[in-house]
């Protein structure tokens, strides 16, 4: 099957869509639930991400590449069975990671030569290597190999840069197999005519979905709108937009106003972990000390099983005695909240008042 995307509905920039799978069906705008490790950080099991709403995980290619092994998972069924995950997966294509590898990568034409971060062995990954592990892995979804730029860079080394990403994106689209599908990334840092000029150039090869890479990474939010904004005008229409790495909630909202289909983003669950909750009235930090009797659940309007059986006195005791249910019970939560924050989306596109909740949200 592949992947297929359909618009349903939409409000200005705003839409839902339709975004068909292998492995099931995912409604657009979406929330991608990070399994960076094929497990999310907190002692989330698959289970617990089909009850807090998740459509669509994320896993990615470095890190399983490096431990325990593409063609061990491969040997083992693939990713969906090794994590037993039965939805969609999207791999990310380990560019972010390895290029956050400063000082142990070099870049050539030919991909990058880096030091993994585990045991300092040496490793060569090409375009071509990237996608072929992602296949191993049995995504649904690859992301093309990419460089993420550093914000500032010189206005030439990004140029360079991109056209680069672009050789090595055709590499990609000539490496993949049915039914494993490969994005293409938009890249250019802060410079519109770049990034203009990078996306019509991809958008060019037809893909089955196109990214907006490179942001959240020391850019202004009102940079990051901005960029959004004027790439999303250039990005094809009948195609599924997602923009990675980003964000909080109201990143989230502020980009579907600007057209923007998918999300992920490891908030959630690094906030959780430390106690930083979200609800439908902002977040709070459950570590406070007027916390330590109340009664509440973290959030009243909220449906997860954490908020229909804790109170928040149980949730910060759990945190202050160090006991690792106090980040099990955080992680879920902030999940239910994501995941539920873009069903409201979802609702609101499709009754015609996104513009009224895009206001609420953001104050």
């Amino acid at each position: 099957m592949g992947v297929l995307f359909e618009v349903a509905t939409e409000q200005g920039r705003a839409r839902c869509g339709v975004l068909t799978t292998s492995h099931g069906v995912v409604r657009t705008p979406a929330f991608l639930n990070v399994a960076t490790q094929a497990a999310i950080k907190g002692a989330l099991s698959s289970k617990d991400l089909e009850d807090v709403g998740c459509q669509i995980a994320l896993a990615n290619t470095y890190h399983l590449h490096v431990r325990p092994g593409d063609e061990l998972i491969r040997s083992l069924g693939g990713l969906h069975k090794f994590m037993d995950w039965e939805g969609p997966i999207l791999t990310d294509s380990g560019g972010f990671q390895i290029f956050s590898l400063a000082g142990l990568r070099k870049i050539s034409e030919e991909g990058v030569s880096f030091q993994s971060h585990v045991d300092g062995r040496k490793i060569f990954m090409s375009p071509e290597d990237s996608i072929r592990i992602q296949m191993n892995l049995g995504t649904d979804i690859a992301m093309a190999f990419d460089e993420c730029i550093a914000i500032p860079s010189p206005h030439d080394y990004v140029k360079r840069s991109c056209e680069r990403t672009y050789r090595w994106l055709v590499r990609c689209v000539k490496e993949v197999k049915f039914p494993c599908v490969v994005f293409g990334i938009n890249q250019g840092a802060v410079f519109e005519d770049i990034r203009v000029a990078h996306m019509k150039s991809i958008a060019e090869l037809d893909l089955p979905g196109y990214a907006i890479g490179g942001l959240a990474v020391g850019e202004t939010a009102e940079q990051m709108y901005d960029i959004i904004a004027i790439v999303e005008e250039h990005m094809p229409k009948d195609r599924p937009r997602y923009l990675m790495g980003v964000g909080t909630p109201q990143n989230i909202v502020e980009a579907v106003a600007r057209g923007i289909d998918m999300f992920d983003c490891v908030l959630p669950a690094r906030n959780g972990r430390h106690g930083k909750l979200y609800t439908r009235d902002g977040s709070i930090n459950i570590l406070n000390e007027k916390y330590s009797g109340a009664e509440s659940p973290i959030d009243p309007h909220c449906r997860c099983f954490v908020c229909s059986r804790y109170s928040r006195a149980y949730i910060r005791h759990l945190f202050k005695s160090g006991e690792m249910l106090a980040k099990r019970l955080a992680v879920v939560h902030n999940l239910h909240y994501y995941n539920n924050l873009m069903e409201r989306i979802r609702t609101a596109i499709k009754n015609n008042e996104y513009d009224r909740f895009h206001a609420d949200f953001v104050g």
